[in-house]
């Protein structure tokens, strides 16, 4: 059967992309932001690259908005092109889907109480082409397929932190349904703590961060209580997005191994956190 056997936890932050993108990895500025992704490329190329990353990702007004604020969306179409955010697509492949085992999730997850929109075409912005690209570097395909599960982070009401994590649980138990022998990876993506906008715009909280980074190994029962005010007082307004990294943890189930931990600042004018963890049995 199917099984997920890590998650990855990871910023999106664009600047990620226009490193990689433009060949400027070497630069001063660049080289610590870049620095934080060695350990998990060299872990992925040592008999650690995934059958199928279920990627958790936020998008940014491309293939959503006003109009339609799905919740919880999952993409089952066959491929998803990168999406044209205002300066064109992206140089980086085509995203391919596993589309049996999301097809399976979508049912299983809907079956499960979970009210899924199922997406058959949309592009996929940074929020899901920028963690490939950070892992994968930039190659004429991506090593793996890739099913794109969308969490509205961007308008309110957003889920509950404990709503992802159940959703994340529930997961897990489709994979483990799918009988196909797989091996699955679940990353959870954004944040950490920043505000694009307002008189707090620059916004880090290192501290808030740090505790977050530890507890997601030590005390994850208490980040699925952090209300969302904690969230916007403490990291801005974007830093609700940690969120999605509870879909990821809820996935792995009580005990997990922490393999690779980075974080750094400045990465624009965000905070970049990335964790690597090991599900244990």
């Amino acid at each position: 059967m199917a099984r997920i056997t890590a998650g990855l936890a990871t910023s999106h932050i664009p600047l990620i992309g226009v490193a990689i993108d433009q060949g400027r990895g070497s630069e001063e500025y660049f080289k610590p932001i870049l620095a934080a992704y060695d350990w998990t490329r060299a872990w992925i190329s040592q008999s650690n690259k995934p059958d199928v990353v279920i990627l958790v990702y936020n998008d940014h007004a491309t293939a959503f908005d006003m109009n339609l604020i799905p919740t919880f969306a999952i993409g089952c179409a066959e491929n998803f092109e990168p999406a044209d955010e205002g300066w064109g697509r992206r140089p980086v492949p085509r995203v391919e889907n596993h589309p049996e085992l999301a097809w399976h999730i979508a049912q299983s997850l809907i079956l499960d109480d979970f009210d899924m929109t199922i997406i058959n075409k949309m592009d996929v912005d940074h929020g899901l082409t920028v963690p490939l690209s950070a892992v994968f570097n930039q190659p004429r395909a991506w090593p793996t397929k890739v099913i794109p599960i969308a969490v509205n982070v961007v308008t309110y009401p957003v889920p509950s932190g404990n709503r992802c994590w159940l959703l994340g649980e529930a997961i897990a138990r489709a994979v483990e349904s799918f009988p196909e022998d797989l091996n699955v990876q679940i990353w959870g993506t954004g944040g950490m703590s920043h505000q694009l906008q307002g008189p707090r715009a620059g916004l880090i909280n290192r501290d808030w961060d740090q505790r977050f980074l530890d507890d997601m190994s030590n005390d994850p029962q208490r980040l699925r209580a952090i209300p969302h005010i904690e969230y916007l007082r403490e990291t801005g307004s974007e830093g609700i997005e940690m969120v999605m990294w509870l879909v990821m943890r809820g996935a792995l189930g009580p005990r997990v191994r922490e393999l690779h931990r980075a974080y750094h600042v400045p990465a624009s004018n965000t905070a970049l956190g990335h964790l690597v963890l090991e599900k244990l049995t």
